[in-house]
C-alpha cells in the first residue's frame, strides 16, 4: 500500500503545480503528470487486490505463499 501511497502523493504535487501555474503548458503538463499518476495508483490497487484473492485462494486450496 506504501506504493498506492506513493503515487497518490506525487498526484497531489502535481495538482498543486497545476494549481498555481501561470503557462498554460506547463498546468497541462502537470495535470497529465497527476493523472498519470493516479492511473499508477489505480493499478497498484487492483494489484495488491489481486494479490491477496490469489493468497487467500492459495491458502484455501491448502498452499501457503513464500
Amino acid at each position: 500500500m506504501a506504493t498506492q501511497e506513493f503515487y497518490l502523493a506525487r498526484a497531489g504535487e502535481a495538482r498543486a503545480e497545476a494549481a498555481v501555474c501561470s503557462l498554460d503548458n506547463v498546468r497541462e503538463r502537470a495535470l497529465r503528470s497527476a493523472e498519470a499518476w493516479e492511473a499508477m495508483a489505480a493499478r497498484a490497487a487492483e494489484t495488491a487486490e489481486a494479490r491477496q484473492v490469489r493468497d487467500l485462494e492459495k491458502a484455501a486450496a491448502g498452499f501457503t505463499s513464500p
